[in-house]
């Protein structure tokens, strides 16, 4: 359980944005001692009350700017404190380093290696479902993992270690989740938050929260995601590049959509239009981080429609829909069966039935031949839906065919 004095010091460095590995730097600095005796982790069982600081209590409260006292006295909070994504880290610290072990010397030819292997990953992702990607997605994380644990390397060839196990994570999670399996995602896209944070790579991490926060709004813990989605989003700041806050401010409008209720609906729509406005600031001149190739106009276009669809406001999704599908590269299966299955319900909400029908049958065909959760589940959700419309032929016809499929 977190100490007074734990939570106090966890408090004052976020109060002035210092990660963990920045306070153990200042420790050492106004304890004027060589050799970083302390360093992240220390700080992290302070934090969490695993250990107490004891001789460094002085050396804290000198680098954090408070008297003694101060770090010793609890808080008494106004409200609820805003949740972080250090609420969201995994337990103990599957990052530490082994002690004594040898290891190979790591070099940024090995970093270059796995940023090739991750950029590969997300390339296949693009046409690839989940089921396929599983296999090689997690041994290429596991090496990684090996890599930081056990070798030994420059303080920047690790935080670059870092990075690229945080990316990896991300697209790691994102395909288990795909493959339908979630908890195996959550662990892994817990570690890439945690991974993400040593580096300091804070628009990494919120991407990382962003994609957690998203599975948690599909699966049920729609609380959570809400929460997790706006952590991701406070956390980065506003210094994140603008395609970043893009995408959190997406996650943020499906959390809240899928949270249901007036207040949840109005906030998704602020989210979007805050969405757009964030996309518009990016330029040619923008540096943006190479995993956020994908988010443009088209994808917050696909974002809308969807958020449309679930507030049951089909006259917005039906024409946002097929103005994209009619963009969209065919080649990318999965993603056209996903987009496909909500113009299958956004028509049936039009009440447009026969129409709802042929784009069904299409979406069903696409799934047929993707090993995707996701676009198992979204057939389910049409078929669904359209159970209401069990009287008119086209619809009969194509339920009568899948359940004899």
């Amino acid at each position: 359980m977190t100490s007074v004095v734990g939570a106090n010091i966890r408090r004052l460095r976020e109060q002035r944005g210092w990660s963990q590995s920045r306070l153990a730097r200042e420790v050492c600095r106004a304890a004027r001692v060589q050799g970083d005796p302390v360093g992240r982790q220390e700080v992290s069982r302070w934090e969490t009350g695993k250990r107490k600081p004891r001789e460094w209590l002085p050396f804290i409260a000198a680098a954090l700017g408070v008297p003694v006292d101060e770090l010793r006295t609890p808080e008494t909070p106004a409200e609820p404190p805003m949740p972080t994504l250090a609420d969201f880290l995994p337990e103990g610290d599957p990052l530490s380093l082994l002690e004594d072990s040898p290891g190979r010397r790591i070099g940024m030819g090995d970093v270059g290696d796995l940023q090739q292997r991750v950029h590969g990953l997300r390339l296949a992702d693009d046409v690839l479902a989940g089921g396929d990607l599983i296999r090689p997605a997690l041994r290429d994380l596991r090496r990684a993992v090996k890599l930081y644990r056990e070798g030994s390397y420059s303080g920047d060839v690790g935080r670059q270690l870092l990075c690229q196990i945080g990316e990896l994570s991300q697209i790691s999670g994102w395909i288990a989740s795909d493959a339908g399996q979630h908890d195996e995602a959550e662990r892994i896209y817990r570690l890439g938050i945690s991974a993400a944070r040593q580096a300091e790579d804070y628009t990494l991490a919120g991407n990382i929260a962003g994609s957690l926060a998203y599975q948690f709004s599909n699966t049920g813990r729609e609380a959570e995601g809400v929460t997790l989605a706006q952590a991701a989003l406070n956390d980065a700041g506003s210094d994140a590049p603008p395609k970043a806050r893009a995408l959190y401010l997406d996650r943020v409008a499906w959390a809240h959509t899928k949270a249901g209720g007036v207040e949840h609906g109005q906030a998704a729509i602020r989210a979007l239009g805050e969405a757009g406005q964030a996309l518009s600031e990016d330029s040619a001149g923008t540096e943006s981080p190479a995993y956020l190739y994908w988010v443009e106009a088209g994808e917050l276009r696909v974002m809308e429609s969807r958020v449309y669809t679930e507030l049951h406001k089909p006259l917005r999704a039906v024409p946002l829909l097929r103005e994209v599908l009619g963009e969209y590269d065919a080649t990318h299966a999965r993603e056209l069966a996903l987009y496909l299955s909500w113009l299958a319900v956004a028509l049936a909400d039009a009440n447009e039935p026969e129409e709802a029908a042929a784009v069904a049958e299409r979406v069903i065909s696409l799934a047929s031949d993707v090993a995707s959760e996701r676009t198992a589940e979204r057939v389910r959700v049409i078929l669904r839906r359209l159970e209401g419309y069990a009287d008119v032929p086209e619809v009969a016809a194509l339920l009568a065919e899948h359940r004899a499929a």
